[in-house]
């Protein structure tokens, strides 16, 4: 469905203050920032609905005390125990599905059949880890041992901190937090600050669903205080999904403090078309680049279609544009006005501007999905990561020169190759420099289907049996014979 280089150790977070960090939230300035709020904003009509305060210093004190505490608890329970709850955890995710869309809806523009699709996917994921978890983290026996036995285990190691952004308000959380939870890893979850309600409508399934207060906890947490828990003994990792420059800030200060960390960062996925059904080629495209109004990681934001295919693929997607007669808003006025601003710079360099690309008056976040073609290297749209609905094609002559430009992108997250000849398109696609490669579907999706990227994209491995690998002491226990 998915479709530090600083003068301080300040941490700043902004919340999309350019497009690189629109997939959330962030950056490094030498300057201060403001700390944006916490705040319901719907982004159909511009209305704040709710604002909420920050934590306090104390608070976050004793939410790191009370995870601490509650590891020492909750890794002792059997695995099966904590499995059965997580189980709980899944089928609250399921019962709540609309309550969950209309949340995400609210506050970030979400159309609600994507928003029960999201919810049903997180039920998915909690499903998988409570079943295969313990299966995941059994015991290793290294057979080639002698002299007694020696086993691999997989131990939890303590608190995580989790740094989600709004675009999957649920999803995020939830392929983060599952398989620390089987573990008996306790999380600490700082959501964006655009979608406080849906970060607290979280919380109460954990509750409900019996999870120890302690082993999940979400902070509305500020700037300096995300940085100071990363630097705290007591937690133990950090992931974070979000830009680029987030995930250097992230990984920079939990160097320093010897912290593991996992980062899930910008994507700029090319789509390879080079041969087969025009019109069916299209509507797979056009349909993945809109999915979630293009504020996906993972969508296709590059297509590179042959030269004999492209005047009349571009065709259909112009008239796919041309039809959208009431798009969904962006998740925020900023957002909106990042991608125009992209678009727009792209126009004024040459590119063609094909159908769409209108944003509101304001203050809702409204910008029409848009066909571009013509974007050359001087242009930002060429470079940068598109995340809005804006379907960026390039005319290419050969395989070569479709995998040349795919490849010439500073991200590395996925990819996909459509062609009726399917060990021809393999091969294109074994080309490709990614952390998931995909032929004749835009993307390979499910909650035992391991995600991540290379390159900028960011490094480790969320979902599948490698989402059970990042955040475990691997630890090497031998007992000699008698």
């Amino acid at each position: 469905m998915l479709y530090v280089n600083r003068a301080s150790l300040t941490l700043t977070l902004i919340h999309a203050t350019t497009q690189l960090e629109a997939t959330q939230t962030m950056s490094t300035t030498t300057t201060s920032t403001t700390q944006p709020p916490y705040q319901s904003l719907d982004p159909a009509t511009g209305e704040v609905q709710e604002t909420f305060e920050t934590a306090t210093d104390e608070q976050v004190a004793a939410a790191l005390a009370a995870a601490d505490t509650a590891y020492r608890a909750w890794s002792d329970r059997p695995i099966s125990e904590r499995a059965e709850i997580v189980s709980r955890v899944a089928a609250l995710f399921g019962e709540r599905a609309k309550e969950l869309a209309e949340l995400a809806r609210q506050e970030m523009g979400k159309i609600e059949g994507e928003g029960v699709e999201e919810a049903e996917f997180c039920q998915a994921i909690f499903d998988f880890y409570a079943t295969r978890g313990p299966e995941l983290a059994a015991d290793q026996e290294i057979p080639t041992f002698t002299g007694g036995t020696a086993v691999v285990e997989r131990r939890p190691i303590g608190t995580i901190l989790g740094i989600m952004p709004w675009n999957f308000p649920f999803y995020q959380v939830a392929r983060f937090a599952a398989p620390n939870l089987v573990l008996g890893n306790t999380v600490i979850l700082k959501h964006a600050e655009s979608v406080p309600r849906c970060a607290l409508a979280i919380v109460d399934i954990m509750r409900d669903a019996g999870v120890p207060e302690g082993v999940y906890t979400n902070l509305f947490a500020t700037f300096d205080q995300v940085e100071t828990m990363i630097n705290d003994p007591r937690v133990q990792g950090v992931s974070l999904t979000g830009s680029e420059r987030a995930g250097s800030v992230v990984a920079g200060i939990a160097g320093r403090a010897l912290k593991k960390c996992v980062l899930e960062l910008g994507g700029s996925d090319p789509f390879i078309v080079l041969d087969g059904d025009v019109k069916q080629l299209a509507d797979t495209a056009w349909g993945f680049r809109t999915y979630n109004m293009g504020q996906a990681c993972n969508s296709n934001k590059r297509m590179m279609v042959m030269e004999d295919l492209y005047d009349d693929f571009v065709t259909e997607l112009v008239a796919k544009a041309q039809s959208v007669a009431d798009p969904a808003p962006l998740s925020s006025r900023k957002a909106a006005e990042i991608v125009a601003a992209q678009v727009q710079d792209a126009v004024d360099k040459g590119a063609t501007l094909h159908a769409g690309g209108v944003l509101s008056e304001g203050p809702d976040a409204h910008y029409t999905p848009a066909v571009l073609t013509g974007v050359t290297p001087d242009m930002r749209a060429y470079t940068e990561e598109l995340f809005g609905p804006v379907a960026v094609v390039y005319k290419v002559s050969n395989e070569d020169e479709a995998v040349e430009l795919a490849n010439s992108s500073a991200y590395g997250l996925g990819g996909a190759v459509f062609g009726t000849d399917v060990p021809r398109a393999a091969a294109v696609a074994q080309r490709l420099e990614s952390g998931m490669v995909n032929v004749n579907v835009p993307a390979g999706e499910g909650a035992d289907i391991p995600f991540g990227g290379v390159k900028r994209s960011g490094f480790g491995r969320e979902l599948g049996t490698l989402g059970m690998e990042e955040f475990v002491n691997k630890r090497i226990f031998v007992v000699a014979d008698s």
